[in-house]
């Protein structure tokens, strides 16, 4: 670092432009890089750049002072908002005096201006807010620029010399050339990059101009001339509805109420619904899902009926568009011309499709936990469309993703859910086997929610499930990192059965062997309800558990010993205190040999964890 950048600096210093342009550029991406790492040639590196920034001002330097000021923006990024605040100050003056000045349309200072304000703004947070008076006009009318396109017929020779033209980018759809002009778009896609970006940084501090932002973004969702606009708007979605939402609990809003969050979200999310179902791009698909997603999430309660079911309608009509194409790429590879390259392309486009059917499972699980029991007759519907993905023929994705969702149906509907266990209860503890580590994660979580939540309908199968279960334990790979998860959540599942279905087990052999799994660490939300079984159990003095004279009692003091050790990784701050005290009890009642050989094989820095845990 040292090296390159006084290299740098003596080239900034004497070097010919282009080469300054390009060691400015080298500088940022140093920067860039290093992040706070850069902070000790901070004070060598500013001045240098602000003299640029200030004295670049003819026509000829442009692209300089253009690259100066990416540089600033960059190297303030990098080195925090306390080591550059003094420089800010003035750098944000020198912008504002630039940008009310009149700069020539094709200044390449505009579209670096752009991105460097919003940089400033990732920099210095809230403390950006005074200028948003001054960021936003112009931004603003950025986004709103109209595409520049002329339309000429196809076999006209006008417009052969436009095509050699590379500012203009020409399309032929039917008997019609369009032409676009390339660098508008480009202007355009930034600016609504960086109105998504300010939306992200500032969140509610953005409030105040949603009023012109959702407007100027909402029909964007269907801007087809350019993909990096349309990307930008949908990214944007969630943000200004999230920018909203928190207004309203700060009480930045004029109603104190949901009021303004229900009518953008009315606004939103039909606008992404019917974005949504018009998309030709699978990549585009599947981040307009996402969107709707987090808008969901955010949104929550405050959907009505009407739009669950647009909702629920193009969702099906999702997975109805994504199989037919899976089909007819599978119909592609028997063809004859079909090659190595071709394939390739269909393994990427498929690819595509497993993002697709993922964020469908995530929109579906959020439906579910927003309105639980009262989705159930949305749920009956789609799940014509989603049961045959746990066919043998689909991908392993497909098959987790199902698995999923029923998870959460099972979870958040208990009772009512109690009708769908005929039809998915087998296929999970066939999966529970599965060779994809993923798919068994999913399964054996499913298979805990089933024994936690249904009661007699579980009861039949706990035999099977035992042995589903026994298999994942004692596999010998079972701790190997890729498999680690599924075997927490097959721990959780047996520690499940123990508690609510005891007298359908052997509990004198399948207690210790639950035991002889703990402490769980992989899966850390796993380990914190596994953890709280335990305490439970040792709580309500479990026979079976402590087994034949407290045999037991000094495995489960040292899984305490080791939880506690782990500082809240493995335990809720409650359950860690419920051990605490457990471990206190014991001291005052079993007889002190019993304690002090059982303290004599813990390791010494748990023994010294629980000491500072029962003297505090």
């Amino acid at each position: 670092m040292d090296g390159i950048v006084s290299k740098l600096l003596l080239l900034l210093g004497n070097g010919k432009q282009m080469v300054q342009e390009g060691a400015l550029t080298a500088l940022a991406s140093v920067a860039d890089s290093s992040q706070e790492q850069f902070q000790k040639y901070y004070d060598a590196v500013m001045p240098y750049l602000k003299t640029i920034l200030m004295n670049a001002t003819d026509k000829s330097n442009r692209m300089l002072r253009a690259k100066s000021m990416e540089c600033i923006s960059l190297v303030g990024m990098a080195v925090g908002k306390d080591k550059f605040r003094d420089d800010a100050k003035q750098v944000m003056e020198l912008l504002m005096a630039l940008q009310g000045s009149q700069l020539e349309a094709d200044d390449p200072i505009t579209s670096y201006m752009l991105q460097a304000w919003a940089r400033l703004c990732k920099c210095l947070g809230q403390d950006f807010l005074p200028y948003m008076s001054v960021v936003m006009p112009p931004l603003l009318q950025s986004a709103q620029l109209k595409p520049d396109v002329t339309i000429t017929s196809a076999d006209s020779d006008d417009d052969l010399d436009a095509s050699d033209d590379e500012s203009i980018e020409t399309i032929t759809l039917g008997d019609k050339r369009i032409g676009i002009r390339t660098s508008v778009l480009e202007e355009k896609a930034t600016a609504c990059n960086m109105l998504c970006c300010y939306a992200d940084e500032l969140k509610e501090g953005f409030y105040p101009w949603i009023s012109l932002v959702a407007p100027t973004l909402v029909p964007l969702l269907k801007f087809y001339f350019h993909e990096e606009v349309r990307k930008a708007a949908v990214s944007a979605m969630p943000e200004l509805l999230r920018s909203a939402k928190l207004a309203v609990e700060k009480g930045l809003t004029p109603s104190h109420d949901d009021s303004c969050v229900k009518q953008l979200s009315d606004y939103i999310i039909p606008a992404l619904v019917e974005a949504l179902h018009k998309e030709p791009e699978t990549e585009i698909c599947a981040s307009m899902l996402d969107a709707l997603n987090q808008c969901i999430q955010l949104s929550g309660p405050l959907l009505n009926e009407a739009q669950v079911r647009s909702i629920v309608d193009e969702i099906k009509h999702v997975i109805t568009a994504s199989s037919t194409r899976i089909t007819e790429r599978a119909e592609r590879t028997k063809t004859e011309d079909f090659d190595a390259e071709e394939g390739e392309f269909l393994k990427e486009e498929n690819e595509q499709e497993e993002e697709i059917f993922d964020r469908v499972g995530d929109c579906l699980g959020t439906l579910v936990k927003t309105f639980k029991t009262s989705f159930l007759p949305f749920f009956n519907e789609i799940s014509i469309y989603i049961t045959p993905m746990l066919g043998k023929d689909k991908t392993s994705n497909e098959r987790r993703v199902v698995i999923c969702i029923f998870d959460d149906v099972v979870e958040q509907c208990r009772e009512a859910a109690l009708k769908y266990y005929d039809t998915y209860l087998p296929f999970l503890l066939e999966a529970s086997n599965d060779g994809d580590a993923d798919v068994r994660q999913a399964a054996l979580y499913g298979i805990g929610v089933c024994a936690e939540f249904g009661g007699a309908m579980f009861r039949p199968l706990v035999g099977e499930a035992l042995s589903k279960l026994n298999n994942v334990i004692r596999h010998p790979d079972a701790q190997h990192s890729d498999n680690l998860m599924a075997y927490d959540n097959a721990v959780s599942a047996l520690g499940k059965i123990c508690m609510h279905h005891r007298d359908s087990i052997d509990a004198a052999q399948v207690l210790p062997a639950w035991l002889n799994c703990l402490p769980v660490k992989g899966d850390l939300d796993k380990a914190k309800i596994v953890h709280d079984q335990l305490c439970t159990m040792v709580e309500r003095s479990d026979r079976e558990l402590l087994g034949p004279n407290n045999h037991y009692l000094p495995k489960i003091i040292s899984i305490f010993a080791e939880v506690l050790c782990a500082g809240n990784e493995l335990a809720t701050e409650q359950t860690s205190s419920r051990m605490i005290n457990l471990l206190r009890q014991l001291q005052r009642t079993l007889p002190p040999a019993v304690f002090a050989s059982t303290w004599s094989t813990l390791q010494p820095q748990q023994r010294l964890a629980l000491q500072s845990a029962l003297s505090t």
